[in-house]
């Protein structure tokens, strides 16, 4: 039975918890129908004795082997747990659905790339999404943003089947996958090469790199990015996630900010406006072997056999290993 939670304040998980000894947009907000946007919400406070038997239920109750909790037990989180509130979901694509949360506890950040503990109350199963929202969104309208896939996981299926505006959730940030220069460091290239869902952290990436770049355009200081390039491979145009948002950053900083999207199942005609970003087939080794450099990260998210194919040939071309970040999925 899943215990009770009060959904009210804020919850630190203590240095002896189940969990703590792991080691490891667009402007706006997103509406209803309605038009209703939520109101700030309120942090959350946990016992430390429910959030551990909500950890040992989940872990218990799953047999899949791809339960996320298990999958990432080895992997650094953060101690806050912080209450969350639904305050917009749109259809990003036919199987997957876009949410904005409002997080309103000051202690709760995250790296651009980092994945959230999605506790929802009466689900056992703990969801494990990653955000593809930038932290400058987080930081000045306290706010993420996720992307779901639809499965039959539980808290995918409540998500997709029982979420509403103003549902109150919980998140907790967790993750060693992400991209968080300081001014101080050498400028960067990045190549970002993403499958599916994959897209969801490195779309994170991408728009942080943007807002770093904004800011060194607008104030001279702080990090200087370099070029960054996003292969990223879907079914078909439909499955391709986040189309318009990635191609007006393309074309805000075209000097900058580069695509190519690649479709492996293309049935339909591809739109003009998409046509010249568009190549089909799968993403090529010579495409990225073209972009090795010394000056240049990687980082890969999506299907496994697609990230270890990757990762490996950028091996054998030499780059140094920690110049090759990825993310698997299952």
């Amino acid at each position: 039975m899943t215990p009770k939670i009060s959904w009210t304040s804020k919850f630190y998980v203590c240095p002896g918890g189940v969990m703590a000894c792991a080691a490891v947009l667009v402007p706006g907000l997103l509406r209803s129908s309605s038009g209703t946007i939520c109101s700030p919400a309120a942090s959350l406070r946990l016992t430390s004795s429910t959030l551990r038997h909500l950890t040992l239920t989940s872990i218990m109750k799953s047999k899949r082997k791809t339960d996320h909790l298990e999958r990432t037990a080895s992997v650094v989180r953060r101690e806050v747990v912080s209450a969350a509130k639904v305050c917009g979901a749109a259809n990003e694509s036919p199987s997957v659905k876009r949410l904005r949360l409002l997080v309103a506890d000051k202690d709760f950040s995250f790296k651009a790339g980092q994945w959230v503990d999605f506790f929802i109350p009466g689900v056992s199963v703990v969801g494990g999404f990653s955000i593809c929202s930038s932290p400058r969104l987080l930081e000045e309208e306290r706010m993420i943003e996720l992307a779901v896939k639809y499965t039959n996981h539980p808290p995918a299926l409540w998500i997709h089947n029982q979420c509403t505006l103003d549902s109150e959730v919980a998140v907790r940030v967790g993750g060693e996958f992400f991209f968080d220069p300081q001014p101080a460091d050498a400028p960067r290239n990045l190549v970002l090469i993403a499958g599916g869902v994959g897209i969801n952290p490195l779309l994170s990436i991408l728009r942080h790199a943007a807002d770093l770049h904004r800011e060194w355009a607008d104030k001279g200081g702080g990090y200087e990015m370099g070029t960054i390039k996003l292969f990223y491979s879907a079914q078909n145009t439909s499955e391709l996630l986040f189309k318009k948002n990635i191609l007006d950053l393309v074309n805000e900083f075209p000097e900058k900010i580069a695509c190519r999207l690649h479709v492996t199942k293309q049935t339909t005609q591809i739109s003009a406006e998409l046509k010249p970003y568009i190549t089909e087939g799968r993403i090529t080794e010579k495409e990225i072997s073209d972009h090795v450099s010394k000056e240049t990260l990687f980082y890969i998210c999506g299907p496994p056999p697609m990230t270890d194919f990757f990762s490996k040939q950028l091996e054998n071309s030499h780059v140094p290993p920690e110049h090759i970040c990825f993310e698997k999925w299952w």
